[in-house]
Order: structure tokens, then sequence, then C-alpha cells
């Protein structure tokens, strides 16, 4: 029965605009978009000359290619800040007119295309905005709509390295990168921002919001920026401090959960054990607010990726698929799927255009993994961990059982505690030959590096990747 009310509760909403809370968002699982570097829309390809400026991608290239993202099994893209950037700034980051659209990456109608596109396709869209500052203009502002004269900026300073850590102040009132740091305080610079969100989101029929450089603002005004936007936002708070970044849920919906990112690379790529993992999520269970509600991740646009440096394919499989399965929101950037190990920002930006390749294994996997969240509906569980040691992770979201390992030789494990009746025949959901009966437990050997999901057998259908 609640999986039927539930059900009705989806079909009812999405015939209302902006029905998208924070409860339907955590039924979703997101791709991320750099708009500029998924698809051009003329279809061509090639190399991009200039990673730090514009390169081709636009709207009609993401409408083009939504079979690609929606047979990922994805049901939501988070894209680039849509509004007009200054000279170079690809990135959307760089504002100058927060009522004008960027027209590198089309035009008005084309972008109400895309979320057409996306919602005839039962898909959600989430836009990535900036409440902190406004692009690059130095001190001259005369050319920012609607933000042009000086008292609707903090006085001119840089936030320092050390500030982040010493000086929430500074943080919240200098400049960081040296762009224009918007005055919240000033009663025009806050009314104008939370009016502008509520009708930029309606405008556009925006599902969703990724916040931009959450600890640049006081928190005071995320509280009334969330209430104007009326829909799901999740917030950067790029920190690994998890008190510092968990307060900041007290004031938005989610937050994109770097703590546990940090956990996670120790554990895969820092050669740490399984419990560095566990006791972030511990730890992080007992701090934030709403756990279920934080974008979980491996590789985004702010961060070298988890390849850069490295050819540990198998890592980045069973970090990603972690992401899938852990409790919170999964967030996988583009070309991940493709295993691209980019460097830092703009070398984790790469041109997507020549690798849409579904018979890669990591797309094959993440397809299986979104099936296997839908149809079990994982998002409904709670986390059990049923075995663990320092290579080997295994644990249970309703009845779906994931065996991790962070290394080659982890061997084979006895898995008693089990979502599974006994007699009950389960199988791997990534090679439909890895069948046993739960007798006791089950055999799970994960040698040579391998990731597993079980499901019952009967509930296998065409889940697997072979």
């Amino acid at each position: 029965m609640k999986g039927y009310l539930f059900l009705i509760a989806l079909l009812v909403c999405t015939s209302v605009v902006n029905c998208a809370n924070k409860e339907e968002w955590k039924t979703k699982t997101i791709y991320q978009v750099l708009t500029d570097r998924f698809a051009k829309g003329d279809g061509s390809k090639g190399n991009c000359g200039n990673l730090g400026d514009y390169c081709g991608g636009d709207y009609r290239g993401i409408i083009n290619n939504l079979d690609y993202i929606q047979d990922m099994g994805f049901d939501a893209i988070w894209v680039t800040p849509i509004i007009k950037n200054l000279e170079g700034g690809y990135h959307g980051y760089w504002a100058t007119d927060l009522y004008s659209l960027n027209e590198n990456f089309g035009t008005d109608q084309d972008f109400k295309d895309l979320v057409s596109a996306l919602h005839e396709r039962n898909m959600w869209i989430m836009v990535d905005v900036v409440g902190n500052h406004m692009g690059p203009v130095g001190q001259d502002y005369s050319g920012v709509n609607p933000f042009n004269q000086p008292e609707h900026y903090h006085d001119y300073c840089i936030i320092e390295g050390d500030d982040f850590q010493n000086n929430q102040d500074r943080v919240e009132n200098c400049r960081l990168a040296d762009l224009p740091d918007l005055k919240q305080e000033n009663n025009f610079v806050r009314t104008t921002l939370l009016t502008w969100i509520h009708d930029f989101v309606s405008k556009h029929d925006l599902d969703g919001l990724r916040v931009d450089t959450i600890p640049e603002v006081p928190k005071w005004f995320w509280d009334q920026f969330q209430k104007s936007a009326g829909v799901y936002a999740v917030g950067e708070v790029f920190d690994g401090r998890l008190d510092y970044v968990s307060d900041y849920q007290n004031h938005i919906d989610g937050l994109l959960n770097y703590p546990l990112r940090f956990a996670m690379l120790d554990v895969w790529r820092g050669g740490q054990g399984f419990y560095r993992l566990k006791d972030q999520i511990d730890a992080g269970k007992g701090a934030f607010k709403d756990y279920n509600a934080l974008g979980v991740f491996v590789d985004n646009h702010d961060n070298a990726r988890y390849l850069n440096g490295n050819s540990d394919h198998k890592g980045l499989e069973a970090a990603t698929i972690f992401s899938m399965f852990s409790e919170g929101i999964p967030i996988v950037y583009y070309g991940t799927e493709q295993y691209f190990g980019g460097g830092n920002d703009p070398a984790n930006r790469e041109p997507l255009w020549n690798n849409f390749d579904k018979s890669s294994n990591l797309y094959k996997m993440l397809k299986a993994s979104n099936d296997v969240r839908k149809s079990h509906q994982v998002w409904s569980g709670k986390y059990v961990e049923r075995y663990i040691d320092d290579h080997f992770l295994a644990f249970s979201r309703n009845d779906v059982l994931i065996c991790l390992t962070n290394t080659d030789n982890s061997g084979s494990k006895f898995v008693s505690s089990l979502p599974f009746d006994e007699g009950e025949t389960v199988c791997n959901i990534f090679d439909s030959s890895d069948c046993q009966t739960v007798q006791g437990g089950i055999n799970v050997d994960l040698s040579g590096y391998l990731t597993k999901v079980y499901v019952k057998k009967s509930s296998l259908s065409n889940f697997v990747t072979e």
C-alpha cells in the first residue's frame, strides 16, 4: 500500500509545477552536465583547443543526447548556471545580468525546449545558481544588471587561504577569487535576489537548484533564499570539517556531502581501511539534520577527477557504485562513466561529445544500479552494515546487498548477515552467472577488485551488465 500511495503522489506531482520537494528528490539520481562540454547541437566532434574558454556545447546538444543519459538510468540532470556571463564564462559563474540567459548555450527557446524534453521523459532539471557574487568586473559595476552600484557590494578585500579556517567574517565579506561580493545586508540586494530566485524557478519550470559558494554568504540569507525558491536546493560547502559543513543544513535543504567524499578518497585512493568510511558515515548521521537529503558524489567540476594521475578503473567503479547505494542522493559527473581523468579545473572539464560509448563497463554498471535503485526503492531503506574489515565492506539497503573492496586481493568472505531469507537464490546484477543459494549466508569473492550487488534471482530481470 505504501508503494502504491507513493506512486500516486509522484503521478500527481508530475502534473503540478514546482512540486519537486526534498522528499521527491531523494528518489532521484542526478547526472551532472557541464553544458559547454557535453554535446554540440550540430553534432560536430573534435577536441577543444582551450578548456578555459567556450568549446561549443549547448542546450540542443543535450536535447539530442538525452537518450544517452536516460538509458544509463538517470532521471535528473544538473546543468551549468544559465544566466548571461562575462566573456569567457563558459562555466556560468561570472554573471553580469540576472534577467538574461547565456546566449553561448543557445536561445531562451532552446532552454525552454530542454526543460520540456526532460519533463516529457519524466526527468527533472536542476540548475546551478549563485547568490554570493557577480562576474569579475573589478570595481566598475556599470555593466552589471541589476547590481550596478558600489553599495551593492562589500568593501574590497580578498579571501586568503587561511580565512576558511580562522576568519568566517572575511569569508562572508571578502571576495572569493576577486569576484565582486554581493552585500546581502543591503535591502535592495537581499529583496532582489529573493524575488529573482522565486521568479526564476517559476519562469523556467525548474525542479531543483544547486547553490554555489554557500559559506561565503551569511546563514540567515539562505533561510530566506530556500523559502523563496520553493524547490529542493543542494548547496556547496567545499570543506571536510563535519561540524562546519553540517550546520548549513539548518538553512538549506541539502548539501554536497564533501566530508563523505574525502573519506571515500581516503579509502579508495589513500590506502585507508573501510573503518574510515564507517566512522565518517556514523558521524555524519549524527551531525546532519537530514542525511538522506545530501548529495553523494565522487567527481565534480571543482575537483580533480578520481582517475587523475592513476588508472585505477576498478577503484573508481567501486567508489561510484558505493555512491549510488549509500544514503543520500547520488550525483554522477559527466565523463565518469567513460573513465575521464582530468586534473584540477579546467582539466577536469573535458568534452564528452567524442565518447558517447554505451558499452563502457561503468556506463553499464550505472544503468544496472539505477534500475535496481528504482525497482527496490532503495532510498526508502536504511543503510545496514553486514560485514566489514579493512578491505571488504558489505551493506544493504532494503533487499539489496552491496559488496565492495578497495584492493585486488581481498579474497572471499562468508557474509552471514543478509537481507535475504534462508534458501533464497540471489544473483549479482553485474554478472547473471554469479548466483548462489543462501545457506547460513553466502560466499562473496571480490578477488580482482570486483564490485558486486546481489538481489533475489526472482527480481533480477534485465539488470545485468554483461
